[in-house]
């Protein structure tokens, strides 16, 4: 079967990947992570999801606040160990406390972007402006009538889950985490269908829809899209059901006799309905199209 063959390349047009990397005080090791934006016209404007959002609009003061306590480390006139653990406590900081976040907008244009935020005040969505805006062929079409959307409908979702990008280092010498000339510098796209199971409702009214298969770390903020590439909603969040299926049994493992306990939940996609993405773009006076 190909259902969604033609619709992913056409999706993948307009579609890119944000590449974050992240490091905890105390700690040399690098974490790679990822997230999705998808172009909506012309002028620069994408949806991603306000959390991921609000990751890009923080990054500067997480990285301002590490310079500002390496300042005063290096201001101490006895910077012993436990000098250095009250003035990390001041400063909040703990072995799992980022201290440190790079960002990059992969495939979004050349040199300085900056970038504008349109945060939605009751949902996890937000709008970006890049500035200058990326020239693309092919830009987003949103679903015309959102009663379309119904249990059974079959969708695909597209994102960039399982980061696999390795250009970056810890530079023990400046105590940074960068961006470097060598290493791989893409991640895959990962396509994900799955049916529409729910509705999601908030206060009675359809913000969202429930997919039966999982949205995965890095697909925040990208489309979900029919056969034809039409737009109809944009993954969120995953939540995770459960199904009261409590096992505790033995089981036979290369010849021996063990025991296993497990607990079983469905793990569901969590989108926003295009209508709800459609009102926002028309109270921001954002330009899109339908289909």
């Amino acid at each position: 079967m190909t259902m969604f063959v033609t619709a992913i390349e056409h999706v993948a047009q307009f579609v890119r990947p944000i590449h974050f990397i992240t490091r905890n005080y105390d700690s040399n090791v690098v974490k790679p992570g990822a997230a999705t934006l998808f172009f909506v016209n012309a002028d620069g404007w994408a949806f991603t999801c306000g959390h991921v959002a609000d990751e890009i609009i923080t990054a500067g003061q997480v990285n301002d606040r590490y310079k500002s306590f390496r300042t005063e480390l290096a201001s101490l006139k006895d910077p012993n160990r436990r000098a250095r653990r009250d003035l990390a406590k001041r400063f909040g900081y703990a072995s799992k406390v980022t201290c440190q976040v790079q960002v990059r907008l992969v495939g979004c244009g050349f040199g300085l972007v900056n970038i504008n935020v349109r945060r939605h005040k009751l949902y996890d969505i937000a709008l970006l402006q890049l500035t200058p805006a990326p020239k693309l062929q092919v830009l987003a079409s949103f679903g015309k009538n959102g009663d379309d959307i119904k249990q059974g409908k079959y969708l695909c979702r597209m994102g960039f889950p399982f980061p696999e990008f390795t250009n970056f280092q810890f530079d023990a010498a400046s105590d940074n985490i960068e961006w470097t000339q060598t290493g791989e510098e893409n991640t895959p796209r990962f396509p994900l269908e799955g049916m529409i199971t729910r509705h999601l409702l908030d206060s009675g009214v359809i913000v969202g829809f429930e997919m039966s298969t999982p949205g995965l770390r890095g697909q925040s903020g990208g489309p979900a899209f029919d056969v034809n590439g039409t737009i109809w909603g944009m993954q969120f969040q995953t939540a995770h059901l459960d199904l009261n299926f409590d096992v505790d049994q033995e089981v036979l493992r290369n010849g021996t006799l063990e025991r296993r306990r497990d607990s079983a939940f469905l793990h569901v996609g969590h989108c926003f309905h295009v209508e709800i993405l459609k009102q926002f773009m028309r109270a921001e006076g954002v330009a899109f199209a339908e289909a």
